[in-house]
C-alpha cells in the first residue's frame, strides 16, 4: 500500500472536500478520486461518504484515519531521528511556555544553549497552558515548560523545580482590606517575618490570570483550600499586569518566587509569605507518541546540569 494514500485520505478528512484536498496535494481531483476508490476496493470498505457540499469519513474511514496519522507520524519521527544522527544537533527547536514562566526562566537557559549549539534556531511559542498542552501533545511543539498538574494522558513530564508562592499586597492601606491585612501593611519592617493565612484575603478583590492558564488553576485551588471562592476583580494574561493592578490598590494577587526576584517594580509591592507555604512545580512536558529529538534532550540536559550550579535560572 503506497504511503501517499495515507496522506491523500488524511487531507480529504481534514478539508472535507476532494477538490480542496487535491489542490493542497497538487494533484488533479479526478486522479485523487480514482486513487481513493482503488484504496477502498483494496480494503473492502468505504472510507468516505460523498455528500452534497461535503465529504465525511465513515466509521471504517475514521479507523483508517487514526492509524494513518500514527503511521505518518512514525515516518516523520524516523526521518527526524536519522537526520539528527547524520547532521548532529542543528535545525529548529520549538519551545512552549507561558509568559509568566518564559520571561523569567528561559533567557539564561537559552543563552547557555546557544553557546553550546549555535546552529540551532529556537522558536519560542508563548500561549496559554491549555493551548500549549494541546500543541505539545500533537507534536507541534518539541518541548513545553508548564506547571503541574498536567492531566493529559498524551504527555510525559520531567520535573524541573518547585518554588514557593507569595501573596502580593499594595503598599498603602485600602478600604477593602481586613484588619489583619492593614496591620501587616502598617508594619513594613516586619514583612520578612510576617505570614498571612489565605483566609485573611478572602474578602479582598483578586487579580487573576485568564481562563486557560495553569497558574490561575493553582491560585483557585489555594483559595479553595482556604474554603472560599475569590472575588475576581480583573483578569489578565500577564503576571506583570496583575502586579501593576495591585500597585494601584485594585486588589491582591499571587505570584511564584521567580517573579519576585526579577520584578522591575519590586519595591512597589508587599510580598507576603502564606502560612500554608504553597508551592508550584514546573516540569518539562513532551509528547509520549512523538520522537523527542536530540535538540530537546540537550536543552533538558543543560538545565539539569546548571540548575544546582552557580548559574541561576530564576534570578540575576
Amino acid at each position: 500500500m503506497d504511503i501517499r494514500l495515507f496522506e491523500y485520505a488524511l487531507e480529504i478528512y481534514k478539508t472535507k472536500s476532494f477538490t480542496k484536498a487535491a489542490s493542497h496535494l497538487h494533484i488533479a481531483q479526478p486522479s485523487l478520486s480514482k486513487q481513493i476508490s482503488k484504496l477502498e476496493q483494496e480494503l473492502g470498505v468505504r472510507l468516505f461518504d460523498r455528500k452534497p457540499g461535503t465529504v465525511e469519513a465513515t466509521s471504517d474511514g475514521l479507523c483508517f484515519i487514526q492509524q494513518a496519522e500514527k503511521i505518518l507520524q512514525m515516518r516523520e519521527d524516523l526521518r527526524r531521528e536519522l537526520l539528527e544522527r547524520k547532521e548532529g544537533i542543528r535545525g529548529e527547536l520549538k519551545i512552549g511556555s507561558t509568559a509568566i514562566t518564559g520571561g523569567h526562566l528561559l533567557p539564561p537557559l537559552f543563552k547557555i544553549y546557544k553557546e553550546h549549539y549555535p546552529e540551532v534556531s529556537i522558536q519560542l511559542i508563548e500561549e496559554s497552558t491549555e493551548q500549549l498542552i494541546d500543541l505539545t501533545a500533537k507534536g507541534l511543539i518539541d518541548l513545553s515548560i508548564l506547571s503541574l498538574p498536567i492531566e493529559d494522558a498524551r504527555l510525559h513530564t520531567k520535573a524541573m523545580l518547585t518554588e514557593p508562592l507569595y501573596l502580593v499586597l499594595p503598599k498603602e492601606e485600602k478600604p477593602w482590606m481586613s484588619e489583619k491585612v492593614k496591620q501587616v501593611i502598617h508594619s513594613p519592617e516586619q514583612l520578612e517575618q510576617t505570614t498571612l493565612s489565605i483566609e485573611h484575603v478572602a474578602d479582598c478583590p483578586f487579580i487573576l490570570l485568564k481562563k486557560g492558564y495553569g497558574f490561575r488553576h493553582t491560585v483557585l485551588e489555594l483559595c479553595a483550600r482556604g474554603r472560599f471562592k475569590p472575588l475576581v476583580a480583573y483578569e489578565t494574561s500577564n503576571i506583570e499586569t496583575a502586579q501593576s493592578f495591585v500597585k494601584h490598590g485594585l486588589g491582591v494577587t499571587i505570584v511564584p518566587e521567580m517573579v519576585i526576584h526579577q520584578s522591575p517594580q519590586q519595591q512597589a509591592f508587599s510580598y507576603i509569605q502564606l502560612t500554608s507555604h504553597p508551592t508550584r512545580t514546573l516540569v518539562f512536558t513532551y509528547s509520549k507518541e512523538r520522537y523527542l529529538g536530540m535538540k530537546a534532550k540537550a536543552l533538558m540536559d543543560i538545565y539539569e546540569k546548571h540548575h544546582q550550579s552557580s548559574i541561576s535560572f530564576t534570578e540575576h
